[in-house]
């Protein structure tokens, strides 16, 4: 199995005042390399910024099952959302950079919403009500809640960590057209959602 993407210079790492720091680190990295888009075996790297990474229509990976009960006590089956383009943020109440990057998510969130964009949360290694004051008032978009990290669960080879957060971006047949490795910012993630709502569905 290959390594994931190298750790990107000069980011941010979200650090905790506990002992557990270096795992929770790990856990957005852990996640994206389970869900099938981190540990691809590549015979080259990808070109360019090494925290992106991008796929052309044709050569996406697909999104594997996800589905969980979210922060509000609901269920959410990804599966359900097939046919929008899917922005999926892996994020913590006490990352910094994770807290940084939540007003960007949900500008583009209701900038692209009436073009059949929908936006997921996975809210990892925290505790429900922490994660529940911190987006009350920010986000409108679900979260699943995964405090014990159930998507990294059965992984023996992680890449080395890279930090919170991570985003990926899905198209509307299912295959992971992007992947960020490190906070979002409005513009960048705009632009790679606009373009993709564009696209028209192969099998529509």
């Amino acid at each position: 199995m290959t390594s994931g993407p190298p750790t990107p210079r000069g980011a941010t790492r979200a650090r905790l005042d506990r002992p557990a720091a270096a795992v929770a680190a790990a856990v957005a990295v852990l996640i994206l390399a389970v869900i099938g888009y981190a540990v691809l075996d590549r015979e080259e790297p990808p070109a360019g910024d090494p925290t992106v990474r991008e796929d052309p229509a044709g050569q996406r990976p697909p999104l594997p099952p996800i589905s969980g009960e979210t922060l509000d006590g609901s269920h959410l089956d990804l599966a359900d959302l097939r046919g929008d383009v899917l922005v999926i943020n892996v994020w913590a109440s006490w990352c910094p950079p994770c807290r940084a990057e939540t007003d960007d998510l949900e500008a583009v969130h209701q900038a692209t919403r009436d073009q059949q964009v929908s936006f997921v949360g996975i809210n990892v290694e925290d505790q429900r009500d922490k994660a529940t004051s911190f987006l009350a008032g920010r986000v409108t978009y679900p979260s699943i809640f995964d405090p014990g990290s159930r998507y990294a669960r059965g992984f023996t080879d992680p890449p080395a960590p890279v930090g919170l957060p991570g985003t990926l971006v899905v198209d509307r047949d299912g295959g992971i057209a992007a992947a960020i490795y490190r906070p979002v910012g409005r513009e960048e993630l705009e632009a790679i959602v606009t373009r993709l709502a564009a696209e028209d569905p192969a099998d529509g």
